[in-house]
C-alpha cells in the first residue's frame, strides 16, 4: 500500500485524533486556527479545544484579497497567484501556531482548511442556466500539506455542490453532532459576514434539520465602516451605530429583495449584500443622505430583522427557543439588543454555554467534517451524504 494511503488509514482507525481547523470568512480579515482533540465519530464524537487563535491579515494581503472577492470581473492572473499565496500564508501561520503552542507537525493528524471564498454563485441568484449552483474558494490544499508536512483536507463545499446543494452552510453536520438534544429547542446562530443558523428542534433527526443563510451578518456594516472611517474595519462594540437611530423606511426597503421570499434552506453572500445594495435602496426612497451613525444603526437593524424573521419561521413563544450565538456579530451589543427586541420570546446565549468557544466554532466545525470524512461512515447523516473534503498528502 502507498505510504500516504497507509498513513491515512492509520489515522482513520485511531481512537482519537488531533485536527487543526481553519476558517477564513467573508469578512476577509484573518484566519481562525483551532486545534482540537477528537475522540470517536458520528454521534459518539467528543471534542476538546486544545488551542485557538485568530491571526489578522496584513494590510497588503487584505487589499489583494478584496480586489478579487465577490465581483464578476477580476484579474485572472491575480486569482491564480493568490490561490498559492493564501495557501502559503496559511501554512506559515499554522507552523507559527504549532511552534507557539509547543506542538510538532508529527503530532497533528489532519488539517481541515475551509479556504477563502472569493465568489459564491447559487443558481437562485442568477439568471436561469444549465450550470446550477457553484462556489469558489482559494488557498490550495496541496500547498498547505507540503509546507506544513500534514495531511490536509480542503474544498469541503465542492462535494456539496456536486450533489446538487448550494455548498453552504455546512455547519449543520457539526451542529447536529455536538448540539442536538431532547430537552431544548435551539437555534445555532453564527453571525459572520453572512448570518446563518441551524434549527435544532429538541429530539430532531438529521433529515429534519435546517441549516441556512438568512441574510447579511456583518458584511454591509463592515463595508460601510471601511468606506467612511479611516483605519477602521468594523464598528467595534457598536460605538458608532449606538449613537444613531435606524430609519424604518430604509429597513423596509432593504427587506424587499426576492431572496427574503425564497424558501429555506438557501445561501447568499457579499455578491448581493453590499454597499451598492444599500445605495440602490436609498435611491429608490429618494434618500440623498443619512448621518453615518444613522446609516450604521439602520444596517444593524436590517441585519437583526433578517435573522429575527428567519427564527420566527420555526419557533414561537410556545417553543421557548434558546439562540446560541457565535461569530463576530455575537460581540456587537447593539445587534444583540436588536435581536432581543425583535425576538422577545427567545433566550440569548453564546456557545460558550455549550462548552464551545463562540469565536472558534466555525473552525471547529470544519475539523469535525475532516474527522467524519476520514473516520466516519456518514450513516448518522443520510444516504445522500458520502464524504467531503479533498485529500492532499505532504509527499
Amino acid at each position: 500500500m502507498n505510504r500516504s494511503i497507509l498513513k491515512l488509514n492509520e489515522i482513520a482507525v485511531k481512537k482519537e485524533r488531533l485536527i487543526i481547523g481553519l476558517m477564513s470568512g467573508t469578512s476577509l480579515d484573518g484566519l481562525d486556527i483551532a486545534l482540537i482533540k477528537i475522540k470517536g465519530f458520528g454521534k459518539h464524537t467528543f471534542i476538546t479545544l486544545l488551542a485557538y487563535e485568530t491571526v489578522s491579515y496584513g494590510e497588503e494581503i487584505k487589499k489583494a484579497i478584496k480586489s478579487i472577492c465577490f465581483v464578476k470581473a477580476v484579474d485572472l492572473e491575480r486569482v491564480c497567484l493568490l490561490n498559492k499565496e493564501i495557501a502559503t500564508l496559511h501554512a506559515e501561520l499554522i507552523n507559527a501556531f504549532l511552534l507557539k503552542h509547543q506542538y510538532k507537525a508529527a503530532d497533528i493528524d489532519l488539517i481541515a482548511s475551509h479556504g477563502q471564498t472569493i465568489y459564491h454563485a447559487p443558481a437562485r441568484l442568477r439568471e436561469p442556466d444549465q450550470i446550477g449552483n457553484a462556489t469558489f474558494q482559494i488557498g490550495d490544499g496541496d500547498q498547505i500539506a507540503v509546507k506544513t508536512g500534514i495531511i490536509t483536507l480542503s474544498d469541503f463545499r465542492q462535494k456539496n455542490v456536486a450533489q446538487g446543494e448550494e455548498g453552504a452552510p455546512l455547519a449543520l453536520y457539526g451542529d447536529y453532532l455536538l448540539f442536538n438534544n431532547i430537552a431544548e429547542n435551539r437555534i445555532l446562530l453564527n453571525i459572520g459576514g453572512i448570518a446563518n443558523f441551524t434549527v435544532l428542534a429538541k429530539g430532531s433527526n438529521f433529515i429534519d434539520i435546517i441549516s441556512t443563510d438568512v441574510g447579511p451578518g456583518n458584511t454591509i456594516m463592515d463595508q460601510f465602516v471601511q468606506a467612511n472611517f479611516e483605519n477602521k474595519f468594523f464598528d467595534d462594540d457598536a460605538q458608532i451605530a449606538s449613537k444613531g437611530v435606524f430609519n424604518q423606511s430604509l429597513v423596509n426597503e432593504l427587506m424587499k429583495h426576492p431572496f427574503f421570499e425564497q424558501d429555506f434552506p438557501k445561501t447568499t453572500g457579499p455578491e448581493l449584500f453590499n454597499l451598492l445594495y444599500l445605495k440602490n435602496a436609498m435611491a429608490t426612497l429618494g434618500l440623498t443622505a443619512l448621518t453615518l451613525e444613522d446609516s450604521l444603526a439602520t444596517l444593524n437593524r436590517f441585519t437583526a430583522l433578517c435573522i429575527a424573521n428567519g427564527v420566527k419561521k420555526y419557533f414561537s413563544e410556545n417553543h421557548q427557543p434558546v439562540v446560541y450565538l457565535s461569530g463576530g456579530g455575537a460581540h456587537n451589543p447593539l445587534l444583540v439588543k436588536n435581536l432581543e427586541e425583535l425576538i422577545p420570546f427567545a433566550v440569548f446565549k453564546d456557545t460558550s454555554a455549550l462548552g464551545i468557544n463562540p469565536d472558534a466554532k466555525e473552525a471547529i466545525l470544519f475539523a469535525l467534517l475532516a474527522n467524519e470524512t476520514v473516520a466516519g461512515d456518514y450513516a448518522v447523516f443520510s444516504e445522500e451524504t458520502k464524504s467531503m473534503g479533498k485529500v492532499s498528502f505532504p509527499n
